[in-house]
């Protein structure tokens, strides 16, 4: 099996181990798995050099804004899909199957040609790790060397620390620690990706609260089932995540065109809200550390609710099936 991936944010390679690590779990070595980065390995440049563009592009959203649209058919431009904001060139008739993270999107497959027979809708392939048992949440935090009282708020910039995560830190800092009792209400994990210059900023600071600032982590599974919600750009991986972990879901970005439709897909389901504002992010996660505890409950449900857990599996089952049909190739 040949997936071919682009190492450009952290969630396409993401997907791509999760794809090969459930193949493992499913069918031991009865497959032979290989994850290529087709730009960066088959082509020349500027193809090649995808990676360092799409760093540029992402910190540049206005530019991403105008090449996204500008190749778009104009009849596209105002349709934003929940769950994914479908780019018309993921649809080709040619295909054997076609897997979808929602009903939204098969729908829009449909539109753009394919045949039902084609279309599976299993949710998005989020590492096996998410699904087989871990560590109580008590457990995870005494590995993890967290606070083992304090609720917990996971900020994340995606792969590349994208976002506001620097501001959203310091007003976190601020709305988390009671100035009258003279304490923290709540604790920060940071996740910086590959931006190790944000990190470093954030590892120099003083902090009145417990704050923990990591780089690009592979084992999110349990930085998510330590805590007790997530302020994240609108990246579809994490956000499957977040719902498997049950996490409620703090909004502050998405990139322009491909990830507006995420935006929607949670806010309307009740798993989370949106705010570009730090300041305002700040508020809410105190309030639901504090005040507003059963709101942080219901969303924590809702999540639950909406999560695919099993999809990843379903996909390389459904895969297997059709392989065996086609029988072998040699």
């Amino acid at each position: 099996v040949l997936i071919l991936m682009s190492d450009t944010g952290g969630g396409h390679r993401a997907s791509a181990e999760a794809i090969r690590d459930a193949f493992k779990l499913e069918f031991g070595d009865e497959y032979n798995i290989m994850i290529k980065d087709v730009w960066k390995e088959y082509t020349g440049w500027p193809l090649n050099d995808m990676e360092r563009q799409y760093k540029f592009m992402v910190k540049h959203v206005q530019l991403w804004k105008v090449a996204f649209h500008s190749t778009s058919p104009k009849w596209i431009h105002s349709m934003y899909l929940a769950a994914i904001a479908a780019f018309y060139a993921k649809f080709h008739p040619g295909v054997n199957r076609c897997y979808c993270p929602s009903e939204e999107v098969a729908k829009r497959a449909l539109l753009d040609g394919l045949e039902e027979s084609q279309v599976r809708v299993f949710g998005l392939p989020v590492r096996p790790s998410f699904v087989r048992a871990i560590l109580s949440k008590d457990d995870l935090r005494v590995e993890l060397e967290m606070d083992p009282e304090l609720p917990a708020v996971l900020l994340m910039g995606g792969g590349e620390g994208m976002g506001p995560v620097k501001k959203t830190a310091v007003a976190l800092g601020e709305s988390l620690f009671d100035k009258q009792q003279n304490k923290p209400i709540g604790q920060l994990i940071i996740i910086c990706g590959r931006n190790k210059s944000l990190a470093s900023t954030l590892e120099s600071m003083e902090w009145k609260i417990p704050v923990k600032v990591r780089g690009f982590e592979k084992q999110m599974e349990k930085w998510m089932g330590a805590c007790d919600c997530i302020i994240t750009k609108a990246g579809p991986g994490t956000i499957a995540e977040a719902l498997i972990r049950g996490l409620p879901i703090i909004l502050n970005d998405f990139i322009p065109g491909q990830e507006k439709g995420n935006v929607p897909y949670v806010v309307d389901n009740g798993a989370g809200v949106f705010t570009r504002s730090s300041q305002e992010t700040a508020k809410i996660v105190a309030k639901w550390f504090s005040t507003k505890r059963d709101d942080l409950k219901r969303m924590s449900e809702n999540a639950l609710r909406l999560a695919k857990p099993e999809a990843v599996f379903e996909i390389v089952r459904d895969i297997n099936e059709l392989a065996a049909q086609r029988g072998s190739l040699a």
